[in-house]
């Protein structure tokens, strides 16, 4: 590795509720020279990076991409060429559908060093706040995280549609709006239960987060006449049963 590059740091920033973020991704947010971002942090998050940072937006918005991925990442080479610290900030997770271990491969490739800051997955943080524990003694002690949005490039789906439907666990599905009809056909071509509950969560953890609960048959259906939009989590199994249950968390963070 030179010792004239800069140094690049994939942050999670968990999924949306500002005190969600870490005391690490904090620090390393509140230093940085420059912060390569996406949308999916939300805007109390955004706004709160430095003003002394150079900010790049490369989020992909509803028919417009900003930057595509391999654009993404020639970005974070040449400003960590340039010999800055380098903040790549992601919703969630990076390395829970985030790309994170893309651009990790093109950072060491370029003899980049990189550090990995893990974030508090949506896949868990969104359904808790919506009363739904992803796993429970009484329902399921599996579960399954599934992206519902594959790379368009890619020759075959990755999803094994047969094994999922056969699941006894929970299967959350991330970026499924669009897809979420497909999906639910899917699952119940390949056997499974029409009536198994479903939930789909837009904007999880953040004030403004809304909760549409169905089954696999008319989940479709319902999220059309709500005008469901992403970001969304959907979970699939019988602990969305406990959503009436537990009811939903507000969060009284400020935003």
């Amino acid at each position: 590795m030179s010792g004239n590059y800069g140094k690049v740091y994939l942050v999670g920033s968990g999924p949306g509720d500002p005190e969600l973020l870490t005391l690490k991704a904090r620090r390393l947010i509140d230093s940085a020279e420059v912060i390569i971002y996406d949308q999916l942090p939300g805007k109390t998050i955004l706004s709160s990076m430095p003003e002394t940072a150079e900010k790049i937006d490369v989020g992909k918005y509803a028919g417009n991409h900003t930057m595509t991925q391999s654009e993404i990442n020639d970005v974070l080479v040449r400003k960590a060429k340039e010999g800055k610290m380098v903040v790549r900030l992601k919703g969630g997770d990076p390395y829970v559908f985030g790309r994170g271990g893309e651009e990790a491969e093109v950072l060491v490739a370029e003899g980049i060093e990189f550090e990995v800051v893990p974030g508090i997955t949506s896949a868990i943080a969104v359904p808790a706040y919506a009363g739904i524990p992803v796993t429970h003694r009484e329902s399921t002690s599996m579960v399954t995280f599934i992206t519902g949005h594959e790379d368009p490039t890619k020759e075959e789906s990755g999803l094994d549609w047969k094994t999922l439907a056969k699941f006894n666990g929970t299967i959350v599905i991330f970026m499924g709006v669009k897809m979420l009809r497909r999906n639910a056909e899917e699952l119940i071509k390949h056997g499974k239960d029409p009536k198994t509950p479903v939930a789909v969560i837009e904007r999880g953890t953040r004030p403004d987060q809304r909760v549409t609960v169905g089954t696999l048959e008319n989940i479709a259906d319902l999220a059309e006449e709500r005008k469901v939009k992403a970001p969304a989590i959907t979970v699939v199994g019988d602990v969305v049963n406990l959503h009436d249950i537990l009811g939903e968390q507000i969060t009284d963070a400020e935003f």
